[in-house]
């Protein structure tokens, strides 16, 4: 199947407050975002006509911006709007959502106090980021080089572009020895993370998932805890030693893009997708498309 480039499809991209047609939507060269990372994401998914949890993501991204020390030039309420005429405009009930802010190219230097602040708005048809055949029998994984790092030394509750740069390198990694993804570890050897999703284990019909102490907290992630808590199964966050996956029956990863995705295998530890996994990953799809009430 033929690669679409992303700077060469139809549509249209809303841009600080504009609609501009897909492929004039762009940036200088010198653009700050682009040198020094100093630009904040969200990923959403439109379900049936439907952005889920849209003000939270656009409240998250908000917050990002923040932490970044940029104001976004728009409210909450505007941004929120403007992701749902996006969708329209591109005449999309079922989309990803990507919503990004940036520093622009007034500055070009680690000072960056009178650049222009940014938005931009682009949605696209994507189904399920692993194929149907992965998600029923468990994707594989192997374990990361890099590891999530400390608060102390980024800003890891923002959902910023920069973080994304070990994550990048570590799916191209495990792509180039045959897996599927990546599970990193935190900067003091815990079990963290996917390289864009969040992570669960069952043990004795218990569901246990790593604290988001030095990573993002997903808006999924919170919503499968809630999905689980609702069936009646017991949820413990808590800091998880790599060994520890060796007393796990079922794994599986959560995100905007990933769903609720089995996971067969972690480097040297092996699970079963299960009836927990399964269970939740069925609720989840029809949660998020209206067939079923969150709790």
């Amino acid at each position: 199947m033929a690669l679409v480039p992303f700077d060469d499809r139809d549509g249209w991209i809303w841009l600080d407050g504009q609609f501009v047609a897909w492929r004039e939507a762009k940036v200088h060269v010198l653009t700050h975002g682009l040198h020094y990372a100093s630009a904040v994401f969200e990923g959403e998914r439109m379900y049936g006509g439907e952005i889920y949890k849209l003000t939270e993501h656009t409240e998250r991204l908000f917050k990002s911006a923040e932490i970044l020390d940029f104001e976004i030039p728009f409210t909450v309420a505007e941004i929120d709007q403007a992701c749902k005429e996006t969708c329209a405009r591109n005449g999309l009930t079922d989309a990803y959502v990507r919503p990004i802010a940036w520093r622009g190219s007034e500055m070009i230097g680690v000072s960056a106090q009178d650049t222009k602040i940014h938005v931009a708005i682009a949605v696209w048809e994507w189904p399920s980021y692993f194929s149907p055949e992965e998600r029923a029998k468990g994707i594989r994984m192997c374990w990361a080089k890099y590891k999530r790092p400390s608060p102390e030394t980024e800003p890891v509750h923002a959902k910023a572009t920069g973080l994304y740069m070990i994550c990048t390198i570590s799916k191209h990694a495990a792509e180039k020895a045959g897996y599927t993804d990546a599970m990193m570890l935190d900067y003091r050897g815990y079990v963290a993370e996917s390289t864009g999703s969040n992570v669960f284990f069952v043990k004795d019909g218990a569901l246990h998932t790593p604290t988001p102490d030095c990573f993002l907290n997903g808006i999924t992630r919170q919503s499968v805890i809630a999905l689980a808590q609702a069936k009646g199964f017991e949820v413990i966050e808590r800091h998880i030693k790599p060994e520890e996956l060796a007393d796990f029956t079922e794994c599986f990863v959560v995100g905007t893009a990933a769903e609720v995705t089995p996971v067969s295998q972690i480097g040297e530890y092996t699970f079963t997708p299960g009836n927990i996994s399964l269970s939740l990953m069925d609720d989840y799809a029809k949660m998020v498309r209206r067939q079923l009430q969150p709790a």
